[in-house]
């Protein structure tokens, strides 16, 4: 089905000729090249505005991050052997989470065959060492954080 560019209004007709000449009617060579002058200064413009707003945001996680970590330490100084309780409980519990994890990749290695074969063995896997390990992983990451740029004195 051809369409005769006749029919369509000017507005929707679009010139991609290379040939400098044939624009639309009443374009000028000089034209284009003030409009594309136009266009690439309206583009500078928008990637400054984008680059300003990249910094605001920047500076906002900033702020965030130095307020978070201000009334974190709040707490530790208001908290020191608490703090340090935390750090003592959070090595030793690192401790047990590195033997949870050896019996896991030793589950794992005594399964593997078990595990590719059957859907069930995976999944009775995954229910027993899952949750156990994502909250392991949790409960750790408190304490380490809490306890975290606390000496110990022994």
């Amino acid at each position: 089905m051809a369409h005769d560019p006749s029919h369509f209004s000017p507005i929707f007709r679009i010139d991609v000729s290379a040939e400098p000449g044939a624009g639309a009617p009443g374009t000028q060579p000089g034209d284009a090249s003030a409009i594309t002058i136009a266009l690439l200064r309206q583009m500078v413009m928008m990637q400054e505005k984008q680059n300003q707003l990249l910094d605001q945001l920047v500076q906002g996680t900033i702020n965030v991050q130095k307020q978070r970590a201000a009334e974190l330490q709040q707490w530790k100084d208001a908290n020191p052997d608490l703090a340090k309780s935390c750090r003592r409980a959070a090595e030793a519990l690192s401790r047990v989470q590195a033997q949870f994890l050896e019996n896991l990749t030793e589950e794992i290695a005594d399964n593997e065959e078990s595990f590719m074969d059957g859907e069930f063995m995976l999944s009775e896997f995954v229910d027993r060492f899952g949750p156990r390990l994502a909250h392991l992983n949790g409960v750790l990451q408190v304490l380490a954080q809490l306890g975290n740029g606390v000496p110990i004195q022994m």
